[in-house]
């Protein structure tokens, strides 16, 4: 038995759909644990190319079951699409994926009042999604959120609507929109409680059995390391807990039982939304910039890039006990003569770990940057550490000697099977 955590080192967007895809055929199970349709994976196999915001990028191994966890607030809209969508490509999905009746849902005052809070902040947003992840996360806190478990009960489900219905039309008109009508909403969600009913399932008990019959689970995370409420940029963060630890509550397994935990580092840095990007590179006409541009799968918004910020690596591995990492993109840092690479901080002179400072300390501090040889040499059809050239091997090399974690994967491109795997 193994259960192995697969998160981002960074500030998402790492590639860690590609890295479940591929790591998931040996899994019996693959699950979400945290997070909401704020994430985006994607994944390129012999399927095609999917992206995928809720099921489990694992879900493609036809062996393996997926699980979305109590931890995941579920946009009904969303799943279902993404159901229907794997069912006609062939995937089969029934009978092999479950969700939690824990998890919270999406409203539609939730994703109103996420982008009426936007608004209202002005110049000090945060850079949300607007898909309503903050507000359904502070309603679960605050006890005024809804979960499939309530639509098992029509007279429960009917009087938790309507208080929260009431409650938010006040909100929503004092911020300048419309309300929303009880009937219209219920209708709805009871529709969409219909078509998922199918998939909804008391996890707890599937996921003890399995560890008692030494089953291989495989975690997914959504977002990363540094969107994560606690430890993130806060406040330019998520709304839930992004570290490993965050799977004991959102899906029910005890720490002791996590013993692998992979980071998944990109070769570079990038970042969506607003927050501190130590090593951003701003001139949007250099070959650098074009370079690393990406455009993120969930929202379309144009990715903020950088150089490498091995200072946030190291951390993210130290914080959550990362045992191995996965390398990403390396193949898009070909044709550079030479790459730069954050090694640490410094503020007034005194080194600074990331830990030291706050999301606005992290504007101010001043980079040591190591400069490494770039090569020239496409590296996309490479597989195997070997037919890598001189150059790329040290830059590897650099980074897992600094992180403290060694390099076991390297992605050279965005399919499945292009990723070196070293013994």
């Amino acid at each position: 038995m193994s259960v192995t955590a697969v998160i981002g080192s960074q500030w998402g967007d790492e590639g860690k759909g590609k890295v479940v895809d591929f790591l998931a055929e040996r899994m019996d199970y693959v699950a979400r644990f945290n997070g909401g349709n704020n994430a985006g994976h994607t994944v390129i196999n012999e399927f095609g190319t999917f992206k995928i915001h809720l099921v489990p990028s694992g879900i493609f191994a036809k062996n393996t079951v997926g699980l979305i966890g109590g931890g995941v607030v579920i946009d009904p809209q969303v799943l279902i699409e993404e159901i229907e969508m794997l069912n006609k490509a062939g995937i089969g999905v029934d009978g092999r994926l479950w969700v939690s009746p824990r998890s919270h849902l999406i409203m539609p005052y939730h994703k109103i009042l996420d982008g009426l809070y936007e608004e209202a902040k002005g110049a000090g947003a945060t850079g949300t999604t607007r898909r309503g992840i903050g507000p359904v996360f502070a309603d679960k806190v605050s006890y005024n959120g809804i979960r499939w478990s309530d639509f098992a009960r029509e007279d429960i489900l009917t009087a938790r609507l309507k208080m929260q219905i009431e409650l938010k039309n006040k909100i929503i008109n004092a911020l300048g929109g419309r309300s929303l009508k009880f009937e219209e909403v219920f209708t709805t969600y009871r529709g969409y409680y219909e078509k998922v009913k199918p998939y909804i399932r008391e996890l707890f008990s599937l996921v003890q059995d399995g560890l008692k019959e030494n089953k291989n689970f495989l975690l997914e995370q959504a977002m990363g390391t540094f969107l994560d409420t606690d430890w993130g940029t806060y406040p330019f963060v998520t709304a839930s807990t992004t570290i490993p630890s965050a799977a004991s509550a959102g899906l029910g397994i005890p720490p002791k039982y996590i013993t692998n935990v992979i980071g998944v580092t990109k070769a570079y840095t990038t970042r969506v939304g607003a927050g501190p990007l130590p090593t951003e590179i701003k001139d949007t006409k250099s070959e650098v910039y074009k370079k690393f541009g990406e455009v993120a799968a969930t929202t379309g918004r144009v990715r903020r890039v950088g150089w490498l910020d091995l200072e946030i690596v190291k951390t993210a591995v130290q914080l959550s006990g990362v045992t191995k990492l996965c390398l990403t993109k390396l193949d898009v840092l070909s044709g550079l003569d030479e790459i730069q690479v954050c090694m640490g901080y410094k503020l007034n002179g005194v080194d600074m770990r990331y830990a030291d400072v706050d999301s606005y300390g992290l504007d101010e501090v001043e980079l040591v940057y190591r400069k490494a040889k770039g090569w020239k040499e496409d590296i996309s059809k490479a597989r195997s550490f070997d037919e890598l050239p001189a150059q790329a091997k040290d830059y590897v090399k650099m980074i897992e000697e600094s992180a403290g974690a060694p390099v076991k994967w390297i992605g050279v491109g965005p399919e499945r099977e292009a990723t070196i795997r070293r013994k």
